[in-house]
């Protein structure tokens, strides 16, 4: 039964309304042009709902109407390359049908129905197909897009050949139709058969990250950073370069400017592993700065849960927000606007364990059909005048395994990626540091602690040279930090815009080793009597 009823209250992005029988998080038509909205409150004479859209021009009284469903995603083939926004509407459709500057923006389907995919059955008629159990693939790209038979049953007729998206690939004994996509409530994770250890270098192609603060597959990190730190630089140049076969880009809040022109450059740029166009591997979800504040927290859940769908057929996907700091940013204006108490620095007081069960759907899983599919998340935080004392930040340190501290200090000196190597850390560092020793050079791990040895060295002597100039410190100390400024400048520096944008782990190994051999060798020649000067020409 669908439940009506009107406005009685509008206040910022959320309206009162007395539609009585709505449930917590279901979808709701308000006004007489239909915004999109969600129920986030349910009291006994009123119902709070937080629309999606421009609310300019409502009015108390229009009428208001349940939907029976909460927020969901259309998940299936085409997603690939697409640019949706925080309710996973088609931007580029958006653009043609109502211009540049989006209003009130209709239903659409995510899923283009005019394309046509050629489907290959791997099951027959007769056979019986198990839940969540695959029973052919299209070809989208380089990727086989596999299809899941749902719930299972016995084939009555499967589909050979080409079909739309809305045409059924199939149809079981009791009459159920199959077909290629399936929707999904964005604020419930998807299953799994089990959760696995995280395991496995993530590749970045950032010597910095894979180096010293490496993340594993299935991992996560947080990127805190003031303002001009590099924080979309680098998200940007991980997502070019990480070795996995989707990245999933959620632009919450940012500049549309910015979007722009990363979007221009993705559609140019060629993927470093599969040598096709890297938006080919690529889904966006963009809610701007400029767009509505409420859909932005939805923006994360509808990105994410096209992630899991890409992770549930056995892909390894990477999750980028940028920034997760947007988003709490919004759900404090959500919360004002509801009167609930506030926390610190007015987020709501919920903040931590909500961004905690968002991280949470991360993970290396064994999917419910067996494979082994991932989801690695490194999150953007934008902490106001940088100070990383500030909630959001504390509430990514208390959850995530990587904290890559972007200093405001290196910026200025116009070093890059930023990255802070005194105030970052890895828990997966241990692990990864024996699996790089495994898998790409024994000597991994201990060149990873004579690096450093050498620059935490070099920083107790940075004091003292400050108090007797460099001149006074012994040769020993002065060829240290000779080989430490080696290793800032043309180790753990590295231009974005160059030929250096990317180091795959056999070059940075071979820079790591080729400086570490110059200052052993140099070592041994200084112990030996040679001066220091001719060493360093």
């Amino acid at each position: 039964m669908i439940m009506k009823g009107k406005i009685t209250g509008i206040s910022g992005p959320t309206v009162s309304v007395d539609v009585k029988g709505l449930k917590l998080y279901e979808m709701v038509l308000v006004g007489s042009i239909k915004l999109t909205g969600e129920v986030v409150r349910v009291e006994e004479n009123r119902t709070i709902v937080q629309v999606y859209e421009d609310m300019r021009g409502l009015a108390v009284g229009e009428p208001v109407q349940g939907s029976g469903a909460s927020l969901t995603v259309t998940l299936g083939p085409g997603l690939i390359s697409g640019i949706f926004d925080g309710l996973q509407r088609p931007l580029k459709k958006l653009w043609k049908e109502s211009g540049p500057f989006i209003r009130q923006a209709p239903e659409m389907n995510a899923l283009d129905s005019a394309l046509h995919w050629e489907f290959h059955p791997l099951r027959k008629a007769g056979d019986k197909v198990l839940r969540d159990e695959m029973i052919g693939y299209v070809q989208e790209g380089v990727f086989r897009h596999f299809i899941s038979g749902g719930e299972g049953g016995v084939l009555a007729r499967i589909h050979d050949g080409k079909f739309s998206i809305h045409e059924p690939v199939g149809i079981f004994e009791d009459g159920k139709e199959i077909f290629a996509y399936q929707r999904w409530p964005v604020r419930i994770p998807r299953p799994y058969r089990k959760k696995l250890p995280s395991s496995g270098l993530l590749v970045t192609g950032q010597r910095v990250i894979d180096f010293l603060y490496p993340v594993a597959k299935g991992g996560t990190a947080v990127i805190p950073g003031g303002f001009g730190t590099g924080k979309t630089i680098l998200e940007q140049a991980i997502a070019k370069f990480s070795d996995v076969d989707i990245v999933m880009y959620a632009g919450c809040g940012e500049r549309g400017n910015e979007m722009a022109e990363m979007i221009e450059e993705f559609e140019q740029l060629s993927d470093h592993w599969t040598k096709r166009k890297l938006l080919e591997r690529t889904v966006l979800c963009v809610n701007t700065s400029n767009m509505p504040v409420a859909a932005r927290e939805a923006s994360i859940y509808t990105a994410v849960t096209m992630a899991e769908y890409y992770r549930d057929l056995g892909l390894h996907v990477l999750f980028l927000a940028d920034s997760i700091s947007r988003w709490a940013e919004a759900l404090r204006e959500i919360s004002t606007s509801l009167e609930e108490m506030p926390g610190e620095e007015g987020y709501p007081t919920y903040l931590s364990s909500r961004l905690a069960s968002f991280i949470e759907r991360a993970g290396l899983v064994e999917t419910m059909d067996g494979r082994t599919g991932s989801i690695s998340m490194i999150l953007a935080v934008s902490p106001p005048g940088g100070d990383l004392t500030e909630p959001v930040t504390q509430a990514g340190l208390r959850t995530a395994g990587a904290f890559l501290m972007l200093d405001t200090k290196l910026a200025h000196r116009r070093h890059f990626p930023a990255v802070n190597w005194f105030q970052s850390y890895s828990l997966y560092g241990k692990d990864l540091a024996k699996f790089c020793s495994e898998n790409y050079s024994p000597e991994w791990e201990a060149l990873l602690f004579k690096c450093r040895d050498i620059l935490q060295r070099e920083e107790q002597l940075r004091e003292v040279a400050e108090i007797i100039g460099f001149e006074g410190l012994q040769d020993s100390d002065r060829l240290c930090m000779h080989a430490a400024e080696k290793i800032r400048s043309g180790f753990l520096s590295q231009n974005a815009y160059s030929d250096d944008a990317f180091s795959p782990p056999a070059k940075t190994l071979s820079a790591i080793k080729h400086i570490m051999d110059f200052f052993e060798t140099a070592s041994e020649k200084l112990k030996q009597g040679v001066p220091l000067t001719e060493l360093l020409k």
